[in-house]
């Protein structure tokens, strides 16, 4: 245990924690952007609603969210302690070498991309993840054709003490059969929240910090790990860029470009 607390504590250490740190929330960012993109269904909200309570009941998902807030803390100390031992000693990026192709400025601007991150993520979980799961976020019921999917009404319902998302169907064997779900109303919180300027502006801001910090991140990972093989590189370099660098970003900045402008 000793050896490995020596080794994590070490330069070399600390870049391995970050390259493992940084490649977890790499993996989390595509699921998290696969789950939001319910915001654009035109049902209502009742889709990301749905995606919200799995989200904070499954177990095995609660699991890997507190593995996730472990990960962003040991991601944020590791880096501040790289590089202020870096600052320390001579200016090199977290990577174990200068890679063809890496950004330079964001190889050299890490911190700055991270602090920006950090303000960004604190906003983030201080407007929804807090707020849905302490705040007072309405509860809502749906009114769901069982015939064919199809959101029919939605209506605020009064909020009662331990009340709990569920899902019930009503036949009264004249007409259709209807369902109605009951769950907290996130995707109004979404809504009225990025009708806020300064919120969509912050996200912006989020999310070109973060598609600079993961197209250097990425492929410096792979580097630090000793995994970046001459034959793959080409893959690695492209996944950085098309995927952490454009698609990643642009998927989370399009949602309050949306809501903003058009919903």
């Amino acid at each position: 245990m000793g050896s490995v607390t020596r080794f994590l504590d070490s330069s070399i250490g600390r870049k391995v924690l970050m390259s493992l740190t940084g490649l977890f929330l790499c993996t989390f960012l595509i699921v998290h952007a696969s789950g939001n993109l319910q915001l654009f269904k035109n049902d209502m909200g009742l889709a990301f609603n749905q995606y919200s309570v799995f989200m904070t009941t499954f177990t095995p998902i609660k699991i890997v969210s507190y593995l996730l807030y472990a990960t962003i803390l040991l991601h944020v100390i590791s880096g501040v302690r790289l590089a202020l031992a870096n600052k320390a000693a001579r200016p090199v990026s977290y990577g174990a070498s200068k890679m063809p192709g890496s950004s330079s400025w964001a190889s050299s601007n890490m911190m700055v991309l991270g602090f920006i991150i950090l303000i960004f993520l604190v906003t983030h979980m201080a407007n929804f993840w807090y707020k849905y799961k302490f705040g007072d976020v309405e509860w809502v019921k749906y009114e769901v054709s069982v015939m064919d999917g199809s959101v029919i009404g939605k209506t605020t319902m009064p909020s009662a003490p331990h009340m709990q998302p569920h899902e019930y169907v009503v036949n009264d064997g004249v007409s259709a059969p209807i369902k109605y779900v009951i769950v907290k109303d996130l995707y109004s919180v979404v809504q009225l929240a990025f009708q806020e300027v300064w919120i969509v502006a912050l996200y912006l801001l989020g999310m070109l910090a973060i598609a600079y910090h993961l197209v250097h991140g990425f492929q410096s990972s792979f580097q630090t790990l000793g995994l970046r093989h001459p034959a793959i590189a080409g893959i690695i370099r492209n996944l950085g860029i098309w995927v952490f660098g454009i698609i990643i970003p642009i998927a989370f900045a399009s949602m309050p470009v949306y809501f903003f402008f058009f919903a």
